[in-house]
This record gives structure tokens, C-alpha cells and sequence, in this order.
């Protein structure tokens, strides 16, 4: 990499699928970034691509990461929503730290639930746990706290394209999901520009709708009829260990399904969007560019934007 460009931001996480979006973004601005990966092999991905340094670390071990921090003014702190989540994060924190770097946008999360306590769901716990770690430590910080990722709903499309139907235990709830393509082009425009020190940024997309709606939606552009079939938190938990995910998370997401069927409205808040200039994403338009993930005929291809 050219020195005079050398990378002055970082991302954490960089081969998943957070962290892989901002670093596209990134790279669309043409600004170096430094991308932090555990495994070497899944990034080649990004090899040949001048505004991209790969480094190979552990957030775990964060005496070995210095090199890594040198002469980075703002870092994405992105990981995998696993049992060690905590100490991950806040190591790296502690690293940062450290090394000197000024500011840690951390890539945290908030339900769009009005009424919803966060406090009943595992993850969204840890992730206050560890924003209270990091406004502690002296750094400057900045919270971006998506709702429901779009993204979620393409798990589901093998299952609908085969069965024709969406099967969540979400009742007749309204929410309001954002695709997470907008919240990579947030935190590019975050990480390149800077400022908004000691903020909580909501994100969260801009129609409220229920499982209903979004199996309509789909229905309309694949072209075949879908619909919403509400399951049972117990069954949705059997079908999820049965596909091999650890029985902690299971456990957490039913906790998290229970949570949201409390508090059935979905609020909307677009002033993260309005701040950085960036166009929210429809779920039409979600399901239109992912179109062959649902199986949507040859003619709608035209339309993806």
C-alpha cells in the first residue's frame, strides 16, 4: 500500500457480514482501511485491492495487536455474537486504548420493540454492558445501534422457495428492519469523516411491518405465493438446534422472540439516514436485489438497483 495512504481507520470482524459491507463501502470512497481478520484465507476476498490492508489478529490477545492499532485514529469494533462476546470486545477496547487510538465506533444494536427491555435478551445486554465499558475508558466513542437486520429473512429463503412459506414465532408483531448495507454505508461515512463523539446513533428502516407484509412482499416479486405461517417459539428452537447452532444462543433468541411479542408496535427513526445522507432501503428493495435468493423469475432481475 502506498504509504501516503496508508490506512488511518479499521475494521474489526472483516470477513463477516457487517464488517465485509463497510469495508466495500470504504473501498467505494476510496479510503484505506485496515481490516482486522482471525483467519487469514477468508479474506482473500479483498487480496489485489490497493485500499485494503489485511492484518491477522485476536481481539482475545490484546498485547499483540499494537502493531495492529499503530497510527489508526478511528476503529469499527465489530465481533460474532458468541459466549465470549464480552471479553472480546472489551480486551479490545482495553488495546485501543493502549495504543493510543482516539476514537471506537462500536457496532452495538437496539430493538425497534416500543416498550421493549433490553434486558431480557442476552446479546442486547452484553452489547450495553460493553458500551458502559467503553464510554468508562476515556476514549471517545460512538454507538451505531441497528434494529433487525434485513438480512435475517435470507436464512428463510431455501425454506420458502421449497415450502411457500415464512415460519417465525413472531405472532402478528410489526418491526422495523434495516438493511444492513445502509448501516455499512453509516459507518464508511463514520469512519471517514469522524466526529459525533459521545452519541448513540438508532438506525432502524423505514416502514414498520408485520411478518404478514414482509411475506407479501416477497410473494410479489418472486412471482409465487408465500405466506406467514406463526410457529411456536418451542418449535423455532428445536428447528435451530436441529440445524447445529449451540444451545446458548438458541436459548438467547427465544428469550429475544418471547421479549418481542410483549410489545407488538415497531418505532421508526431515520435520523441516523438523514445525518449521513443515506436513502433508506425499502424491503421491497431488499427482496428485489437479493431476487434470485428468493427464487423471483428471470424478469424482475432488471429491476435490482
Amino acid at each position: 500500500m502506498d504509504l501516503k495512504k496508508k490506512a488511518a481507520v479499521l475494521v474489526t470482524g472483516a470477513t463477516g457480514q457487517s464488517g465485509a459491507m463497510v469495508i466495500r463501502e470504504l473501498i467505494l470512497q476510496q479510503v484505506p482501511v485496515r481490516a482486522l481478520v482471525r483467519d487469514r484465507e477468508k479474506a482473500r476476498i479483498w487480496d489485489g485491492i490497493p485500499e485494503v490492508e489485511i492484518i491477522t489478529g485476536n481481539m482475545l490477545q490484546p498485547d499483540s495487536l499494537q502493531p495492529t492499532l499503530a497510527g489508526i485514529e478511528r476503529a469499527l469494533l465489530i465481533s460474532s455474537a458468541n459466549d465470549r462476546m464480552v471479553d472480546t470486545q472489551c480486551s479490545f477496547i482495553d488495546a485501543c486504548k493502549a495504543a493510543g487510538v482516539p476514537h471506537v465506533i462500536k457496532f452495538s444494536g437496539e430493538e425497534s420493540q416500543i416498550g421493549y427491555n433490553p434486558q431480557h435478551f442476552r446479546f442486547t445486554r452484553e452489547h450495553n454492558e460493553i458500551e458502559g465499558y467503553l464510554e468508562r475508558s476515556g476514549l471517545q466513542w460512538t454507538h451505531l445501534r441497528p434494529s433487525q437486520f434485513m438480512q435475517v429473512y435470507l436464512r428463510e429463503a431455501a425454506a420458502i422457495r421449497t415450502t411457500g412459506e415464512l415460519r417465525l414465532p413472531l405472532e402478528d408483531i410489526r418491526m422495523s428492519p434495516v438493511d444492513v448495507r445502509d448501516i455499512a454505508k453509516i459507518a464508511a461515512a463514520l469512519l471517514a469523516g469522524g466526529g459525533y463523539q459521545s452519541q448513540r446513533l438508532r438506525i432502524t428502516g423505514p416502514e414498520a411491518l408485520s411478518l404478514a407484509e414482509i411475506a407479501a412482499i416477497i410473494a410479489r416479486i418472486a412471482n409465487y405465493p408465500v405466506r406467514y405461517a406463526a410457529i411456536s417459539i418451542e418449535e423455532r428452537s428445536q428447528a435451530l438446534l436441529a440445524a447445529g447452532l449451540p444451545p446458548f444462543f438458541v436459548e438467547a433468541v427465544a428469550a429475544q422472540t418471547a421479549e418481542r411479542c410483549k410489545h407488538p408496535q415497531a418505532r421508526i427513526d431515520l435520523n441516523t439516514h438523514r445525518l449521513f445522507n443515506v436513502t433508506p432501503t425499502t424491503f421491497e428493495q431488499f427482496v428485489l436485489h437479493h431476487a434470485m435468493d428468493f427464487g423471483a423469475p428471470g424478469d424482475h432481475y432488471s429491476n435490482i438497483k
